[in-house]
């Protein structure tokens, strides 16, 4: 396994839209292995393949056990309720933000060997799997904010850049 490079705020990459999965071949493992690793490397609890470069339709998820789960051409067929609640971004370090979410989420996805599957989740992991859902459609955490706060963010980026060393506060996605 290898931790993979972030691409960060501004990469072209994270605005495109993820193509899907067709099949699970090797090296879709190895790289799915891989985003394992770099998500628990820098200490986040998700991760898309489109932060890493990857343009597929897939992300990983630490569900609390400290295992990453797969979901392959991930789907949300059902949502509901609302939450507020800090996010931040493993392509944007030292940002964080509140976002409005639904509280719950069905997912419908394929796990890494091929198998499809449904996931109900609700609070935390329903906003980390709508946060990894968004990157692989080119949207991130700031899209979802109001004019004033992501322009705000958007200044202090272009002010501050990024800091060396993420930041310990706030839920990294």
């Amino acid at each position: 396994m290898a931790v993979l490079e972030v691409r960060l705020y501004g990469d072209p990459v994270l605005r495109q839209r993820a193509a899907p999965v067709r099949e699970v071949t090797p090296e879709i493992a190895g790289w799915l292995d891989d985003m394992v690793e770099t998500m628990h490397t820098e200490v986040g609890i998700g991760l898309a393949a489109t932060q890493v470069g990857i343009e597929l339709r897939m992300l990983v998820v630490d569900e609390g056990r400290g295992v990453g789960r797969a979901y392959l051409n991930p789907m949300i067929v059902e949502q509901g309720g609302e939450q507020v609640g800090e996010e931040g971004c493993l392509s944007l370090p030292g940002i964080f933000a509140d976002v409005r979410r639904a509280e719950w989420v069905v997912v419908e996805a394929m796990d890494r060997a091929g198998a499809s599957f449904r996931r109900r989740a609700s609070g935390l992991l329903a906003r980390v799997l709508q946060h990894e859902i968004d990157h692989l459609d080119g949207i991130l955490f700031i899209d979802r904010l109001d004019k004033v706060t992501r322009d705000r963010l958007k200044r202090q980026i272009r002010r501050d850049g990024f800091p060396v060393e993420p930041l310990a506060t706030g839920v990294r996605l």
